[in-house]
């Protein structure tokens, strides 16, 4: 989607913004993490079918969910709310952070989570040729134990000018946290790019394997720009990234993280 760039905006904490809960279940021994585009549901084939999103979400067996580029009741994804259809289809709880009004709705991104959020608060960061946010989710896995999750969507354009200063100000946010974190999401930017070097110089990749890495296009893979981060290292091991192969349901392809948690509290 394309906007007009709006002016510089400070990043900000927002109202609190839709929640449902889902009662709480044991901590994991293993954290297992997906970052999916999905492209309001609209596959390849240009149909609309969250189910069949939700089919490939589900298949992964995930503990926590970044979803970019999300509908909320907007026209075009025929008026669902697309964070809570996925998260009654899954059984997780579930967030939602609107980038701007779209169609007599929002569009924006989601969190889904199978423990507990009990806070959501999107971060709004500078303008580019879209309005932008972030979406942090304050995640209870267990009694004593917090993880923020962080879900990103930056600017999209080949200049990174304004994905640059997006990351600059969502790192002033990263740098205030007292918990452990993840960082996820569609950064748009490629390895060895200055966007990316941000989140290197605070947090560990979780690597993917070098011969199957790209996660853009979908039906033609040829790019990396969808990445998971856990922060601080100390309170993570990264066991493994992989990209999978599903050239149907969405233009990017979703990857899946696992992550153990040392001492997350």
């Amino acid at each position: 989607m394309r906007h007009r760039p709006a002016a510089f905006a400070v990043a900000v904490l927002l109202p609190v913004v839709f929640l449902a809960a889902v009662p709480a279940a044991p901590a994991p021994a293993l954290w297992r993490v997906v970052s999916y585009n999905i492209r309001h549901g609209r596959g390849t084939d240009e149909r609309v079918d969250l189910d069949r999103t939700a089919a490939v979400l589900r298949a992964l067996a995930p503990d926590v969910v970044g979803l970019q580029e999300v509908d909320r009741v907007v026209q075009r994804s025929g008026g669902i709310d697309e964070a809570a259809h996925l998260g009654r289809a899954l059984g997780m709880a579930h967030a939602f952070g609107a980038f701007m009004p779209y169609q007599g709705g929002e569009y924006g991104l989601a969190i889904l989570s199978r423990h507990p959020i009990v806070r959501a608060t999107p971060i709004r960061l500078p303008d580019g040729n879209e309005p932008r946010v972030a979406l942090a989710a304050t995640i209870v896995p267990a009694p004593g134990d917090t993880v923020v999750v962080v879900n990103v969507h930056f600017d999209w354009v080949d200049d990174d000018s304004f994905r640059f200063t997006q990351a600059t100000a969502l790192t002033q946010v990263l740098d205030t946290l007292r918990h452990p974190y993840l960082l996820l999401g569609d950064f748009n930017d490629e390895p060895g790019s200055r966007t990316l070097a941000l989140f290197h110089a605070r947090a560990m990749e979780v690597a993917k394997p070098a011969t199957d890495r790209f996660t853009f296009s979908s039906t033609a893979p040829v790019k990396e720009i969808d990445f998971v981060f856990a922060a601080p290292r100390d309170r993570w091991r990264a066991l493994g990234a992989r990209v999978i192969t599903e050239p149907l349901a969405s233009d990017h392809r979703p990857v899946v993280a696992e992550l153990q948690g040392t001492g997350v509290r």
